[in-house]
């Protein structure tokens, strides 16, 4: 099973340490299920991590980042997507259709309107938990 990862859903896990992290980690340690992402998005994951107003400290950081390069499989689209409700959020849409992955986990509404472009199965981290029965 391939799952792609938005970046809020990562930001969440981080911050706040409940759900959003303990399926990250279950995800991670699942041998059947790839983390997928592209170089941008996984540039994006970074450039979150490190903002100020988040506060995170270093150690934060520096564990997260190591997780990502460890685990996320790095896919090379070679294809491009206009998504005009959000366009920096057409990244996700291409990694789905390159990867041709089976779920994207996100808490951005937004992605409703992408439903009919994609394959993929667009889900929350709650909706996520209650498929895998974990």
């Amino acid at each position: 099973m391939k799952v792609i990862i938005d970046t809020n859903v990562l930001v969440s896990a981080i911050l706040r340490d409940n759900l959003p992290e303990r399926v990250i980690m279950w995800i991670v340690m699942q041998p059947v299920i790839e983390w997928i992402a592209t170089a941008e998005i996984i540039q994006e994951y970074r450039e979150v991590l490190q903002r100020k107003k988040f506060n995170l400290p270093n150690n934060i950081i520096q564990r997260w980042l190591e997780l990502l390069e460890n685990e996320i499989v790095l896919v090379f689209p070679q294809l491009t997507l206009d998504f005009p409700r959000d366009r920096k959020d057409a990244k996700f849409l291409t990694c789905a259709i390159a990867s041709q992955a089976d779920i994207f986990i996100t808490g951005d509404r937004d992605f409703e309107e992408a439903r009919p472009l994609i394959k993929t199965q667009i889900m929350s981290i709650t909706q996520f938990k209650l498929l895998m029965e974990f």
